[in-house]
């Protein structure tokens, strides 16, 4: 069963409390005597970020136009051949770089809030369909040495072959809905929660999949996690995922 998209009378609540009122910035003198202030003055017209948490470890954040989710997750695995990105924590960490405490349907939510419309996942019959739904950007924030550093999720992915980096954006598929056979009152199972949440290669029940074609069959698996530039085990990681919208015609 296809999900196109979940509730959110509740979850717009919180999105249109964020938005508030952001003050134009005041047009800048032409003086000359005003351009060493020039960078100063930028600053201060920066919207500040709002945020609001939508569920466990998972935030929506906006800063004026750009709306971006923010999820709490940390390093499971450094080396071995991926079948996701980042899984939910307790069952699939033996494929995946990332594990977040999360309820996948949540992300789900928050992705919609901050613009992002579900595709469709993967379809293997009649005929292979590869997934589609807004694209979205991937980064990774976490700590070294004291230091931030932020870099996109495809440097912590590569081909096992040419051991070229990760080459593409993710898509929101937007996962399937699973009725439960045996009591059909019961909310229907987010195929995600079984582990699918951010995938290298494609499922059905992906929340975020690649947006082409790529076998999960253990033979031909086609990338890695590339140990030298991930961190130790355990290190707390923000997975920040952008969705790249459409802008709309004025």
């Amino acid at each position: 069963m296809q999900w196109n998209r979940l509730s959110i009378g509740v979850g717009l609540t919180c999105f249109v409390a964020l938005l508030g009122c952001i003050e134009h910035p005041a047009s800048v003198p032409s003086s000359a005597a005003q351009d060493a202030a020039g960078k100063k003055q930028e600053a201060k017209t920066v919207p500040e970020a709002k945020r609001a948490t939508i569920g466990k470890n998972i935030v929506l954040e906006i800063q004026g136009d750009q709306r971006r989710v923010r999820v709490n997750a940390e390093v499971c695995m450094r080396q071995g051949l991926l079948e996701q990105l980042m899984t939910r924590k307790r069952t699939k960490e033996h494929e995946a770089v990332l594990a977040a405490d999360i309820d996948a349907r949540e992300l789900h939510l928050a992705l919609t809030l901050a613009g992002a419309e579900p595709g469709r996942p993967v379809q293997f019959r009649p005929k292979l369909v590869a997934p589609s739904g807004t694209p979205i950007k991937i980064f990774l924030e976490y700590k070294s040495k004291g230091a931030d550093v932020r870099v996109p999720a495809q440097q912590w992915i590569r081909n096992v072959k040419s051991k070229k980096d990760f080459h593409t954006d993710w898509v929101f598929a937007g996962s399937i809905l699973i009725p439960d056979p045996s009591d059909k009152t019961k909310k229907p199972f987010y195929g995600a929660n079984d582990g699918d949440v951010i995938a290298v290669v494609n499922f059905e029940g992906a929340c975020l999949d690649v947006p082409f074609l790529s076998t999960k069959d253990n033979a031909d698996l086609d990338h890695e996690a590339h140990t030298e530039r991930i961190p130790p085990e355990k290190t707390a990681v923000t997975v920040v995922l952008e969705p790249v919208l459409e802008k709309k015609k004025k």
